[in-house]
């Protein structure tokens, strides 16, 4: 009898590995970008920061990574420079510094040990709150290290208990302005003596290795609750963009000048698009201007301001440029280009949907011995080498090592093979992963940021946010191209200005005015600043590699990053992983042989009733398969007996029955030499075979 499912795991949890320690790595958030432009004077400005090795920023993510060395700049440096040149950074993933080696202790010091607590804070609105928060609690004496993290609003605090305690912690943040209150009791963090270093794993707590994974769900949700307002704002001053343009466009173009006070009715429509729908345009100008630099914001804004001026003064001074107004080209430059900047936004918002399910597969909470007694705590809170529970049905809190109990593994979420696996004692454990049956008790060796969940995460967003070699040559370009508009917008004035007052070109038939050589050449210098943004240039590429991958880790594909992609157009040849890829997954009875005097109907009824007591993905296949055949299974087994990794006996209708592998069949001296041909055949095919042996 033979079933069809994946011969062999996918091994891509031991393919996934953590990041070098050799130098940090940072990820920041970044607020205030709108176009290719603003990611590249950011990332220029960090690279300029000493040690700062390298820097990538997305435009669609809106992120930015920042290798460098830790003994020469850090995050706050790196924060600085971004505000200085006209933006806010906020620091989502910041290596903890890698503690100084252990040096030989004498024996009344073995026992020295640091605490650590989080502390829930209220009151930071910005990077500079949190900074000044965390310098405050470095000041504290017996503080060890400090990390405090706007986005998910908690302090993580390593410190000395004989030193200090939580209410001095919570005194200096409330000295300095905020408030403080404490989340979670103090994590002692036993400090290794120079033998116990050699077993680590077992015998100290792992300091390093702080749960960013966790917090950064916290801090997905943050910025996630942050963009939904913020879209919400956008949509409504698109609502409102729109339902005043529509009206300017219409007197403009089919009513011009039908009734006296035209203008200024058209004023009193077009000034609110103009300040309040525009706003974001010229404060993302005037910041840039600061910092004298131009963006993409700065063409929309010098545009529109242009032809807001310029229609203001032929409103109340027709007599000197002309009564004609161009209301309509500034109302709809901004509403417009809003309705894109709008689209954006929610495009941006919807392709990070993989990474947020990613994140909802992990366990909340672990069941940890503490004490010799069971606890239940935040993953957050389990570290390397606490021993954990995981009952029937629960999720694997983190990746860790079987310390006893037998149990079958549903790692599908991970290998893609829908087969669970047995677990017995010393087998890996990976987190996430479900327990089917069976009470286990595991050692945790990797938390946080070193799970395989973790890493998969990681790589899904480090793919998200890499840079395709056409990407660079087109933030390249974006770098120029503004000045160069400005440039090209400044000298179509000028020939327009020349042609219109020193060689008498007439325009006055196009522009309804005697004087209109200036408001010709203004109108062509706008044209030329509105109709040159190039927004797709900076945003389709990145845009595209975030829904690629997005939608790769949705199917189970986990995507490198964006060099990937673009070089997947010159594969010729796909290796692929059978189960779950061109299958579905699940197993299905695609052949019955027989060799006895049994008919194939009468051993798959038997071998089906046997099977109706197991929950195994292969009984289940073979009792539909036998349904399918419209064999009746009314009757269950008298006796069942399941065998763990090998397979089942039960005694059905007197018959005794046994269903398994190869190795249950050797067992119990049971000859099967006859079917060996068909079975390595079948196999061949990528089916599993199961043999029964009936009475």
């Amino acid at each position: 009898m033979v079933t069809e499912t994946n011969a062999t795991r996918n091994p891509i949890a031991q393919q996934i590995e953590t990041p070098t320690q050799e130098s940090c790595q940072a990820t920041f958030a970044l607020e205030g970008m709108t176009c290719a432009s603003c990611a590249m004077r950011i990332e220029k400005g960090l690279k300029k920061v000493v040690g700062v090795t390298d820097a990538q920023v997305n435009l669609a993510t809106e992120r930015a990574t920042v290798t460098y060395d830790a003994t020469q700049t850090g995050p706050e440096q790196m924060m600085k420079k971004v505000e200085a040149v006209g933006y806010k950074a906020i620091p989502l993933v910041v290596p903890t510094p890698k503690p100084a080696p252990v040096a030989p202790v004498v024996p009344e010091l073995q026992q020295e040990s640091n605490a650590q607590t989080t502390l829930g804070l209220e009151g930071m609105t910005c990077a500079s709150c949190a900074m000044r928060i965390e310098k405050g609690l470095k000041k504290v004496a017996g503080v060890q290290d400090a990390q405090v993290n706007l986005a998910s609003e908690r302090a993580t605090v390593t410190y000395d208990p004989a030193q200090t305690d939580i209410e001095k912690m919570m005194q200096k943040v409330e000295a300095v302005g905020y408030k403080a209150f404490p989340l979670d009791t103090p994590t002692p963090q036993i400090v290794p003596t120079e033998t116990e270093q050699t077993s680590v794993e077992n015998a100290s707590v792992d300091v390093a290795s702080t749960p960013v994974a966790t917090f950064g769900m916290i801090q997905e949700d943050e910025r996630s609750k942050r963009k939904a307002a913020e879209l919400i704002r956008k949509r409504n001053l698109l609502i409102l963009g729109v339902v005043l343009s529509l009206p300017v466009v219409i007197l403009s173009m089919f009513f011009m000048n039908a009734f006296p006070g035209e203008n200024y009715l058209l004023l009193a429509l077009t000034t609110p698009v103009w300040a309040i729908v525009g706003w974001d345009f010229h404060r993302t100008a005037l910041k840039t201007l600061r910092h004298f630099g131009a963006n993409m914001d700065t063409l929309i804004s010098v545009g529109s301001t242009a032809a807001y001026i310029m229609s203001i003064v032929a409103t109340f001074f027709p007599h000197i440029v002309g009564s004609v107004t161009f209301y309509d080209t500034a109302a709809l430059i901004i509403t417009l280009i809003y309705l894109g900047k709008y689209l954006e936004a929610r495009a941006k918002g919807q392709t990070n949907d993989a990474i947020k399910k990613l994140m909802g597969l992990q366990a909340r909470t672990a069941h940890v011995m503490r004490n010799g007694q069971e606890v239940e705590l935040p993953i957050e809170q389990v570290r390397v080498g606490d021993e954990l529970l995981v009952r029937p049905g629960e999720k694997i809190p983190v990746d860790g090592v079987v310390l006893s109990g037998n149990s079958a593994v549903d790692e599908s979420m991970i290998t893609g093979e829908s087969i669970p696996v047995e677990k017995t004692e010393g087998e890996p454990l990976i987190g996430a992963t479900i327990n089917q049956r069976g009470l286990l008790r595991m050692r945790a060796t990797k938390v946080g940021t070193d799970t395989v969940l973790a890493s998969i995460i990681r790589m899904v967003e480090q793919a998200q946010g890499s840079k395709a070699p056409i990407q660079r040559l087109a933030d390249t370009i974006s770098s120029v191209f503004v000045p160069t508009v400005l440039v090209i917008a400044a000298l179509t004035f000028i020939a327009w200005a020349i042609l219109g007052t020193v060689f008498g070109v007439q325009t006055a038939s196009v522009m309804g005015s005697s004087n209109s050589a200036w408001i010709t050449a203004i109108v062509a210098a706008v044209a030329v600043l509105v109709v040159a943004c190039p927004c797709a240039l900076g945003l389709a590429t990145p845009t595209a590699i975030m829904v690629g991958t997005g939608k790769g880790a949705e199917q189970g594909i986990l995507i490198k990053g964006g060099e990937s992609l673009e070089r997947i157009q010159a594969v010729r040849a796909v290796l692929l992983d059978k189960t779950g890829t061109i299958t579905k997954g699940k197993p299905e009875l695609t052949d019955v042989v027989t060799l006895s005097n049994f008919s194939e109907n009468e051993m798959l009824r038997l071998a089906a009733m046997a099977e109706q007591g197991s929950e195994h993905p292969l009984a289940t296949a073979i009792v539909e398969g036998a349904k399918t055949r419209g064999i009746n299974l009314a009757t269950h087994p008298e006796r069942f007996t399941a065998l763990a990794g090998q397979g089942l006996e039960a005694t059905v209708d007197s018959h005794e029955v046994l269903v398994g592998t190869r190795g249950l069949m050797r067992e119990r001296s049971i000859a099967y030499e006859a079917l060996e041909e068909q079975l390595s055949m079948l196999e061949e095919h990528g089916k599993t075979a199961m043999l029964v042996a009936i009475d």
